[in-house]
This record gives structure tokens, C-alpha cells and sequence, in this order.
């Protein structure tokens, strides 16, 4: 590559990741917080993806971070395990799975999850984001605080209900937040080229610091509260980020290694995380203008070493994520650096904007997350997979209903083992049919017989009557189970006494009929 090519490449690797960049922002600030964690440790995840990972990974356009889709596993994994730090250990040892599942080369074992059940998972989550950050969205304050909170609250410009206080400020935030992300994606706007330059998420955000100062300035109590904004801790130097990183207080917390539950958090990390990582690829596969491929097995040992430092470091759990990358796609990124370079400015960003970042109320970032989980649980994809019929939608809901009882390890289990009972009912259902024309009969094979067409066959052979002639045609099942071709190998033998001619066609003789026809074209064609 000549050094002018290489200018221009960087140039738009550049650019693409500033793009991705403004993007990944708020929504590591908002995963973070809907996680119910310091929005450092969104940040964290972040620079971890954009730095680690970039680097490790196959993909060229792929970019990777705190992903929407394992909040409901973070709040879920922090509450069983008690502490944060606890989850921590939990993250780490599922970067450690991930990379194995990379080492023994299960990428491929992806693509046999069943798309449905992939669909459920994803709309439970959406639904899980919408009803956890409506309470943000809203600026909820507790009904249970303390007087003088609530006198606070009344002061703020809000609203008592018997849920608590509802903030006035941010519930006019979160609507017009939602107004832009929705607006954002119309034509109408799109014909723009403000709204086609600025990502959704970064106009929504500088929505949100304007809508601080400007209430700060002209009506201080309505302006949102300390409590009602992100709060980032102030860095000034890499000395304040390791007291930031808390090291120190990760340590004890491998003494958990024989806990049950952090390993059951951390497989199912792993595992929800290496199927939307994988989903991920294939998606960014799709919009790339060259459609180049990522090796999936290498791209899972990447983000199992990301995992590794962000569990150890104290960051939320990474996937590649399909909202940053398609971001990076559409902005022209040339090679992996887009996404280093996205890390690069996550990390300045820890230094040098973290005033501006305290200005970002909390309900900009829940009409971002709420609107990512409409996206996921839209009524659009119920109705779509409805029309498919029962065979795809029965392990759908399964899987939705089964992550929102339970979890989303045991949803997904539920919803596969529906899906294989499905294909097992469709395999398994009329494999044979009998049909009559005067004394002659037709016993077909549909498919694959196993041990349980034993009864239909032994039904259809007890209605052959003496002096008939039964063909049966077994040319179209490659496998036939033992008692099935037992029963059949007994009826031959007895034909005779009933005078009863039976032919048994299987699939050699088929194929060997087909091939001395295939012989014969050839020769008269010669």
C-alpha cells in the first residue's frame, strides 16, 4: 500500500471512528447504568473493546462493548451474587469459557440455535430494558424517602403518585429524547445532512446538556438534581484511574471460585455472549460492502481475552454489538483501526470531558435504552412469526416467556428443547402411508422410519387382505430402524401362505435403477 492509499484509509478509519465514538458514549453510560453500576464501568468495557479486542479480532468493521442485550444478566448476576465485585469474578471466568469455546472451535455450533428461539431471547430483553429504565425515565424517586427528599422532589417540579415522585424535567426529556431517536430514522429528516452527520444517541445526549444548563440557568429548580444525572468520577491523572479501576478490592473475591453461582452466572455470560457476538458477525458480514467473512472461533477467543481484563479490571461484560458496528459500516471505516481509534477517544474522554458527561441527565440515557428495547420486542416481529406459523412461533414465545420467568440461560434451554421437540414431532408424524387401487396396495416410506413406526406399520399390514399384491416403496428413507424392517422381513416371509406377492423396493435398488438409466442415455447419446 503506497503512503497516499494509506492517508486515505486513515482518514476514513478516522472519521468512522469519531462516528462510532459518539455513538458508543451514551450507550456505555446507559447500559451502565441500567446495570445498576458506576457508569465508569460502562466506559471501562468500552476502552476494553475499542483497545483489546479491535486488536484480537478477525473482524475488520466489528466493534465491541457493553451490549444492551446482558444488563438483564448483569442486575440478575449482581443481585445473586451479592456484591459487584463478586460479578466481577463471574465476567472473568466467562472471558475465560469464551475463549475455550474459541480454542475447541465452537463458533460453528452457533448457527444451530434456532432463529426463533434467538428472536425470543432478544424480545425478552427488549421487554426486561423497557420495563427497568422506565422508573429512570420517568425520575422516579422512591415512595418510601425521606421527607425532606420528597420536599426536595415536590421543590424540583414533580409530581406525587403512589409510586413515588415523578420528575415533570425528565419526563419531558424522555419524550422528546424518544421524539429524536424516532424522528432520527424518517425520511423526512433524513434528507438532512445534520440529521444523516449526527448519530441519534449523541443528539439526544447534547438534548439532554442543554436541556441541564438551560434549566440551571433559567429555572434551577426544575433543572435535574445530582442524582438524576450521570456521575462520573473526575480524573486528572492515570494514578486517580487505577484508584478509579479498584484493583485492590478484587483480589479477595477469588475465594468465591467454589461458589456454584458465580460459575452459573459466568456460563451463562459466556454462552449469551458468544451467540449475540457470533449474531453480531453475521450481521456486520451482511452490510459490508465487500461481505468479507470473520473467522467466528478467532473472534471468540477475542472476546474471551476482553472479558479476561474487563472482569479483572472492573468493567461490564463485552460483545461485538451491532448498533456501534453497523455505525462504523456506514461511516465508511476502512480496517479494525476505526474501532481502536473509538477506544483511543473513550479513554481521553475518562480525562477530559468528564464535567460535560455529569450534565447528561439519566433520562436521555433510559429513552435510549427504552427505544433499543422496542426495536428488540417491536409488535411488527410478534405478528411476523405468527404468520410463520406454529412450528416457529411456539418456541418464540417459549423462549420469551421462559427468560421473563426465569432467566435467560433457562429461557433459551427451554426454548431450543421445544424447538427440537417440534422437529422430532415433524419426523416423527404419518412416516408411512398406505394406499389401495382395487387389490393392489402402496406402502410408502415418507421419510426417515425409527422405532416408533412400528405401530402405524404394523396397523397398514394387518388391512392387507390374502391374494393382494403390496409394493413397498422404501427408496425415499435413508434409514430404516431394526424393528421396523423386522416386522417387515416376518410379513415377507409369511406372504406366501397368504398369497400374497409383495415387492420391496429400498433406496440401492432405486439407485441402481437410476443408474443404468443414466448409462443407457449416455450411450444412445453417443
Amino acid at each position: 500500500m503506497n503512503l497516499r492509499a494509506f492517508f486515505s484509509t486513515f482518514q476514513r478509519d478516522l472519521l468512522a471512528g469519531t462516528v462510532v465514538f459518539l455513538v458508543a458514549l451514551p450507550l456505555c453510560l446507559g447500559i451502565a447504568n441500567a446495570s445498576g453500576v458506576e457508569p465508569f464501568a460502562g466506559l471501562v468495557s468500552g476502552i476494553v473493546g475499542g483497545l483489546v479486542v479491535a486488536v484480537l479480532s478477525g473482524s475488520r468493521l466489528s466493534v465491541s462493548g457493553p451490549a444492551a442485550g446482558l444488563v438483564v444478566i448483569v442486575v440478575d448476576g449482581i443481585a445473586q451474587l451479592g456484591s459487584f465485585s463478586a460479578f466481577l469474578l463471574a465476567v472473568l471466568l466467562s472471558g475465560a469459557i469464551q475463549f475455550g469455546f474459541g480454542m475447541l472451535k465452537a463458533g460453528r455450533f452457533a448457527a444451530y440455535v434456532p432463529s426463533p428461539v434467538i428472536k425470543g431471547m432478544l424480545a425478552a430483553i427488549g421487554v426486561l430494558l423497557i420495563v427497568k429504565q422506565f422508573p429512570l425515565a420517568l425520575g422516579l424517586s422512591g415512595a418510601n424517602a425521606s421527607a425532606g427528599s420528597q420536599a426536595a422532589a415536590h421543590m424540583a417540579g414533580s409530581v406525587s403518585t403512589p409510586f413515588g415522585s415523578i420528575s415533570l424535567a425528565a419526563c419531558v426529556i424522555t419524550l422528546l429524547s424518544l421524539a429524536i431517536l424516532v424522528g432520527w430514522e424518517t425520511r423526512a429528516l433524513r434528507r438532512f445532512a445534520l440529521v444523516r452527520l449526527v448519530p441519534a444517541p449523541l443528539a439526544v445526549v447534547l438534548l439532554g446538556i442543554g436541556a441541564t444548563l438551560l434549566l440551571g440557568l433559567l429555572a434551577p429548580s426544575l433543572a435535574p438534581p445530582a442524582e438524576h444525572r450521570v456521575a462520573l468520577p473526575s480524573l486528572e491523572s492515570f494514578a486517580a484511574l487505577q484508584v478509579a479501576l479498584q484493583w485492590a478490592d478484587f483480589g479477595p473475591h477469588f475465594a468465591q471460585l467454589v461458589n456454584p453461582d458465580v460459575w452459573r452466572v459466568a456460563i451463562t455470560l459466556a454462552i449469551v455472549a458468544s451467540l449475540e457476538t457470533l449474531l453480531s458477525l453475521e450481521a456486520v458480514e451482511q452490510i459490508d460492502p465487500a461481505r468479507r467473512a470473520a473467522p467466528p472461533d478467532r473472534e471468540l477467543k477475542a472476546q474471551g481475552v476482553g472479558n479476561l481484563i474487563a472482569g479483572a479490571i472492573g468493567g461490564l461484560p463485552i460483545t461485538s454489538v451491532i448498533v456501534r458496528s453497523s455505525a462504523n459500516v456506514h461511516a465508511g471505516a476502512q480496517s479494525r483501526l476505526s474501532a481502536i481509534i473509538h477506544g483511543v477517544l473513550l479513554l481521553l474522554s475518562v480525562f477530559a470531558l468528564t464535567s460535560v458527561i455529569n450534565l447528561i441527565p439519566l433520562a436521555c440515557l433510559a429513552a435510549i435504552l427504552i427505544f433499543t428495547g422496542v426495536k428488540l420486542a417491536k409488535p411488527s416481529l410478534f405478528v411476523a412469526i405468527a404468520k410463520q406459523g406454529f412450528a416457529p412461533f411456539a418456541p418464540f414465545i417459549v423462549t420469551l416467556v421462559g427468560v421473563l420467568a426465569t432467566d435467560l440461560l433457562i429461557g433459551i434451554v427451554l426454548g431450543i428443547l421445544c424447538s427440537v421437540l417440534l422437529a422430532l414431532y415433524a419426523n416423527l408424524r404419518s412416516p408411512i402411508v398406505l394406499a389401495q387401487h382395487g387389490d393392489h396396495y402402496l406402502l410408502s416410506f415418507r421419510k426417515d422410519v425409527s422405532f416408533l413406526g412400528k405401530v402405524p406399520l404394523k396397523h397398514y399390514l394387518q388391512q392387507i387382505p390374502d391374494g393382494a399384491t403390496l409394493i413397498v416403496d422404501a427408496t425415499r428413507a435413508d434409514f430404516v430402524d431394526h424393528d421396523v424392517r423386522e416386522l417387515l422381513d416376518t410379513f415377507v416371509a409369511d406372504a406366501p401362505r397368504r398369497e400374497i406377492a409383495v415387492e420391496v423396493r429400498h433406496q440401492v435398488q432405486a439407485q441402481a435403477r437410476a443408474a443404468r438409466g443414466w448409462s443407457m442415455r449416455r450411450a444412445a447419446a453417443e
